[in-house]
């Protein structure tokens, strides 16, 4: 198949489209490059189904229509605008990229008879709710990336009930590994990884109670893919996680394993942190009979042992 991804130079955009390459698929990359980069996708030049990455913005109606002109059977869709402190500070640009962009990709789609898949967030759901997230809990998006991620949701959704589209949502939950950036556009076991390496503390915002339920990045890029190519998935949304949660304290001491230099600073945005992330997979196992292989101990020493290759290569 002929497969677009948007955000395809991204952390877990590269993943995916490395597992469809891998699968034998014809890929198409576009990306802004905004948060993604080249060095992402080096090791897929010369495949002669990597076609290539056109730079280029999905909030820009015309740089995405020339993307669709190659009739992509699949779009997964991974370009967005990803930092929750940048959309409390300017939720426009979380509106043009995640809402616009998605309307830009949908119309596209639709003239192109193209099946998107939507990657969305697990930081839709209520920040209050205790127990395990599966498809059917409250949402409550508690900054405009997590509201503008769920209108993207909606009205792709739309475009399958009221258009009779091919359109999935997926929601994979807090995912890492190797090529995910360490500033606060990455996520904390990078972040925390990164310093460690450096010689440098790690610090945890509040007090460091809220858990997370960490996805390694080849089982959700699994889960991206199997998604995609299955028909039982159209017009569905889907969490992916483990199916269990480790608070930032422990995680802290996994990577650092010394308390001396774990240190609690004030959170930055108290108000939009869900204070308990912990996945309900039973529908992506049951409907497409996925399950993460990957420990959270097996993920974290991949990427340690990726970034040390990195440092080392300068």
């Amino acid at each position: 198949m002929k497969i677009l991804v948007t955000g395809g130079a991204g952390f877990i955009g590269r993943w995916v489209v490395k597992r469809f390459l891998d699968e034998g698929h014809d890929v198409w990359i576009i990306d802004n490059l905004s948060n993604g980069n080249k060095e992402n996708i080096l090791a897929f030049e010369g495949k002669g189904n990597f076609h290539g990455l056109t730079i280029g913005d999905v909030a820009n109606m015309g740089e995405i229509s020339s993307s669709f002109n190659l009739d992509p059977d699949i779009c997964v869709h991974l370009a967005a605008q990803i930092n929750v402190q940048e959309s409390l500070d300017e939720p426009h640009k979380a509106f043009l990229n995640n809402v616009i962009g998605t309307y830009n990709v949908l119309e596209n789609a639709v003239k192109h008879n193209t099946k998107v898949v939507i990657i969305g967030t697990c930081m839709v759901y209520d920040v209050a709710l205790e127990k395990p997230l599966s498809e059917l809990s409250a949402v409550k998006p508690a900054s405009p990336y997590a509201g503008s991620k769920l209108a993207a949701e909606d009205l792709a959704i739309s475009y399958y009930h009221g258009l009779g589209h091919p359109v999935t949502i997926l929601r994979p939950f807090n995912t890492y590994g190797p090529h995910q950036k360490t500033n606060m556009e990455g996520g904390v076991v990078s972040i925390f990884v990164k310093n460690k390496l450096d010689g440098k503390d790690l610090n945890i915002f509040g007090d460091g109670t809220q858990t997370r339920d960490l996805l390694y990045v080849e089982d959700c890029a699994d889960f991206i893919y199997t998604a995609s190519i299955s028909e039982k998935a159209v017009g569905e949304v889907i969490n992916a996680g483990t199916g269990e949660d480790i608070d930032i304290n422990d995680l802290a001491m996994v990577v650092m394993g010394d308390e001396s230099r774990i240190k609690h600073i004030e959170h930055h945005h108290p108000q939009s942190e869900i204070q308990k992330l912990v996945c309900d997979s039973t529908k992506a196992k049951s409907m497409l009979n996925w399950t993460p292989r990957t420990t959270l101990k097996e993920g974290i020493d991949k990427l340690e042992a990726w970034m040390l290759e990195e440092m080392k290569d300068g």
